[in-house]
């Protein structure tokens, strides 16, 4: 495990199980009367699992546990104090728990099988040990470059007490063999291996830190503290070498190793290599039973700790959670704390990783918590610097500077217990309080906020956004999302945001305000009518008349698409032009490496192979990535700004228009081959599809909209997971509406049954547009329809009974958008003033931005990591790639 004392974490660290917020749950459910676990593992987490459940379980509780190593579980995280002068018995964690009557505890063998179906485990020894419920915590391995001499006599991975057992005993022969201190090179600049690089020179070797990156620590500190590290830890005579990547390690003719070569041509005398580049989940038991595994490793659990096999849990580094393994010792012990209390019966969740970690080298004070890498949208960095002495502090907030996202300490970490537990809440003073040398704020005390989480990317809690509501004075979303940053990044969550501040603000007797921003007192639906009634044209003449101000990020797109679905403009067009998000703004989706994806429409997934030939075409000759997506199109990806009119001339001259990836709009229609193909279709899904998909191209809607069409009962096209999906039957069309996948899924529900072609037709007309005129900005169909007074039977009676008597005006609206409509991107390509917006700079408009690179991988181009290009062997744009496999 990465070094981190278990004392730093603040809700299962240094807890014991008996304070355990997991030990309250647990001893509030029936505990069962008895069962055997068997552990396979006895290291820290495995350790920590057996004294949390025997804390609670009954006497008729049993226990095997299983470890590979001849030992008692030990400190892992304190091995740097072996060389020190602690002992092994120094390190070795409390006996008793594995002493106890009712545990078993078998060392020195090896779990080699896992029999499921007889619930039963088999050793390397030929021990065979059945179990009720079986817990895997084997840990990781140490990882090695894969470079030559990696084997040499003198190369080391630092990860056990034997290895460094091992490490120790070699420098003190070696170093008498050669009547002299020896030198030694640590191979990764992380937590590890700056504690390992103390740990040589604690046994009088010169060393030298090589890391790949530009700077130490890099996952978890940015530049300039890993500036003032490196300052720190060449200040302790330790060399450090960055942006160097080892190539090969040389040896003496008795195979002594004797140097390191790295890529730049550079040569490094070495007597010991120290292998710290990170580790892998020990999984291969995991695979053997055939248990889901993630491909890049590690056992698959849902929250609870389970795998795949309800009777299997897998708690620490071999776990895989949330596509993630960690090596470090606190969620470990989070995910034993949980392990345990749902064995006894109890209710549990695993929180998910707490990431912060702190170096402990003596001389060296270091810690990274939270958002150190000020990533969160709109946040701000407040830095104290003292290169002279050796400090360098940072704190990450939030836009309004009242939340703490995270930080960065070098050099002066007296602040980190504070600071801390303060992540994601309000910091309570004056940032500079924490990071001035008289610094050292104590932390606010106060009961812990309610723990639904809201905002996941975030992390903002149900109880969080209450409190802003009743404590902070906020009465609409944008209150609370500039109060707690609930809905500030992704925006999922923005619609149970609105639904919470509603439901407290009802509580208090409040009148509830449903206004698009500060600029209109006016609800997304009333604005509509508004527009739609006054025949206002420009957002300009609607903020003068019905707003105040200039507008904001919220009403601009939102009265764009209003206007587009009453007037019909080009999004491109005089003042629609500024009122577009970034996306519509160019008619690309933004990816993350600042280049642009294209995604022609494919209507209903049919593509003539002429078709799929110039789509080929078109990626080879602008080293596109091509992607088949789940919506039965193409995506190019990697375009650059400059070159999206170059892409889509090819594509429109070939007979495409745009698909509209960029647009709160239709996007897709999805189709089985129905009757067309299949031998069980009983109607033409395809041809069905893509008239849908021809009769609503271009919609502009409160937010994306995709429909699906499935030629029988098997439901192929999932058409009830769409906004509106259609399933053929021997009788007709069946329509359901209101689902989706996304941030929150939804089935959609049955609104007709057996609709004739024109029946169904209109039906999806009048449900698209009494939706684009009366939901709220940015709601999805599903909640638009749960929020809908009468539900499903009264939307039938709208649809097909005009109940509100609107029919003919949703009628006419389908009519007008049909008639009105026009491909996008041909119009803005016969525009020469739409073409000059798409230049990368002003002044240089066919310069590519050099900011892009690109590296290859499974023969395709994708964008280079920050490693990737500081190693070079990248293309910049600008250039055609050519992929070899």
């Amino acid at each position: 495990m990465a070094h981190r004392d278990p004392v730093d974490s603040p809700k299962h660290g240094a807890d014991s199980p008996a304070t355990s917020r997991a030990y309250r749950d647990a001893m509030s459910s029936t505990v069962p009367a008895s069962a055997h676990a068997v552990v396979v593992g006895a290291g820290m987490v495995a350790h920590r699992f057996v004294e949390s459940l025997l804390a609670r379980a009954g006497e008729s509780w049993r226990v095997t546990v299983i470890g590979e190593e001849d030992r008692h579980p030990y400190d892992r995280v304190g091995l740097t104090s072996f060389f020190g002068g602690s002992t092994p018995d120094d390190l070795t964690l409390d006996r008793s728990v594995l002493d106890d009557e009712r545990v078993r505890f078998v060392r020195g063998d090896a779990v080699a099988r896992i029999d499921r179906t007889a619930r039963r485990v088999t050793t390397k020894r030929g021990l065979s040990v059945a179990y009720d419920h079986l817990v895997l915590a084997t840990g990781s391995y140490a990882a090695r470059l894969a470079v030559d001499g990696f084997g040499w006599d003198g190369c080391f991975v630092y990860r056990t007490l034997d290895d460094v057992e091992s490490l120790r005993a070699f420098v003190e022969r070696r170093s008498r063999e050669l009547g002299r201190a020896l030198t030694g090179t640590v191979i990764g600049g992380g937590l590890l291996g700056l504690e390992a690089a103390g740990a040589l020179q604690g046994l009088d070797v010169e060393c030298t830190v090589v890391q790949s990156s530009d700077r130490l620590m890099s996952a978890q500190l940015d530049l300039p503290a890993g500036d003032a590290l490196r300052r720190l830890i060449q200040s302790r005579g330790i060399s450090v070498r960055t942006g160097a990547v080892t190539t090969r390690i040389d040896a003496d003719r008795g195979g002594r190793v004797t140097g390191l070569e790295f890529r730049d041509g550079g040569y490094e005398r070495t007597d010991v290599v120290v292998f710290t580049v990170g580790v892998r989940p020990r999984d291969e038991l995991a695979r053997g039973a055939e248990l889901a595994v993630h491909e890049r490793g590690g056992v698959l659990i849902d929250d609870g700790c389970r795998t795949s096999d309800a009777r299997i849990l897998a708690i620490g580094e071999v776990a895989n959670y949330d596509g993630m393994c960690v090596g470090l010792v606190a969620p470990g012990y989070a995910m034993a704390e949980v392990a345990a209390t749902r064995l006894l019966g109890g209710a549990a969740s695993f929180p998910g990783y707490d990431l912060s970690t702190k170096l402990k080298l003596s001389g060296v004070d270091v810690a990274s918590f939270g958002d150190a890498f000020g990533e969160t949208p709109g946040a701000l960095d407040v830095v104290y610097a003292d290169p002279v002495g050796g400090v360098y502090k940072k704190l990450v907030l939030s836009d309004d500077a009242k939340t703490l996202l995270g930080g960065i300490l070098v050099g002066d970490a007296s602040a980190y217990g504070a600071l801390r537990p303060l992540v994601g809440g309000a910091l309570g003073g004056d940032p500079a309080a924490y990071l001035m040398p008289e610094g050292g704020v104590a932390a606010p005390t106060g009961d812990l906020p309610d723990e639904a989480l809201v905002c996941s990317c975030n992390s903002v809690t149900a109880g969080t956004i209450r409190q802003a509501v009743h404590e902070e004075g906020c009465t609409d979303v944008a209150a609370v999302k500039s109060c707690t940053k609930a809905g500030a990044a992704c925006g999922s969550c923005v619609m149970m945001v609105k639904k919470i501040v509603g439901a407290e603000l009802a509580k208090t007797g409040a009148a509830i305000s449903n206004a698009l921003c500060e600029h209109f007192d006016l609800s997304r639906r009333q604005l509509f009518d508004a527009v739609r009634v006054s025949g206002l044209t420009t957002f300009s003449a609607v903020i003068d008349r019905f707003g105040t101000g200039r507008g904001c990020d919220i009403c601009k797109p939102a009265l764009a698409s209003i206007l587009s679905t009453l007037v019909g403009h080009h999004v491109l067009d005089g003042e629609n032009a500024a009122l577009q998000d970034t996306n519509d703004h160019v008619m690309a989706n933004l990816q993350k490496d600042g280049s642009y994806s294209v995604v022609p429409r494919i209507p209903g997934g049919e593509i003539t192979p002429e078709g799929l030939v110039v789509i080929g075409e078109v990626a080879r000759d602008f080293g596109l990535y091509t992607k088949i997506t789940g919506g039965q199109r193409i995506d190019l990806f990697g375009a650059r700004l400059e070159q999206l009119p170059e892409v889509w001339k090819r594509l429109v001259d070939a007979g495409f228009e745009s698909g509209h990836a960029y647009g709160k709009s239709l996007r897709t229609v999805k189709s089985c081959v129905g009757s067309t193909w299949c031998r069980y279709g009983v109607q033409d899904s395809v041809g069905m599809a893509v008239n849908l998909e021809l009769r609503y191209r271009g919609l502009r809607s409160p937010h994306k909209l995709k429909l699906g069409v499935s030629g029988c009962a098997r439901e192929c096209a999932e058409a009830r997971g769409k906004d509106v999906g259609v399933i053929a039957t021997e009788a007709g069309w069946n329509m359901y509406v209101g689902g989706n996948g996304g941030f929150t899924p939804r089935h959609a529900v049955l609104l007709a049954e057996g609709l004739d072609d024109a029946g169904l037709l209109t039906a999806i007309d009048r449900f698209l547009m009494y939706y684009i005129f009366t939901a709220d900005r940015l709601q999805r169909t599903a909640p638009w329809f749960e929020d809908l007074e009468g539900g499903i039977d009264e939307l039938r009676s709208v649809i097909f009974d005009d109940s509100l008597g609107i029919c003919a005006d949703l009628d006419a609206a389908m009519a007008a958008h049909i008639g009105s409509y026009e491909d996008e991107w041909r119009a803005t390509l016969e525009d020469p003033e739409k073409v000059r917006r798409f230049a990368s700079f002003v002044n240089a408009p066919t310069t590519p931005d050099p900011s892009l690179a690109y590296t290859a991988e499974r023969g395709q181009a994708r964008p280079a990591t920050d490693e990737e290009r500081a190693s070079g062997g990248v293309l910049i744009a600008g250039t055609i790639l050519e992929v070899r496999r």
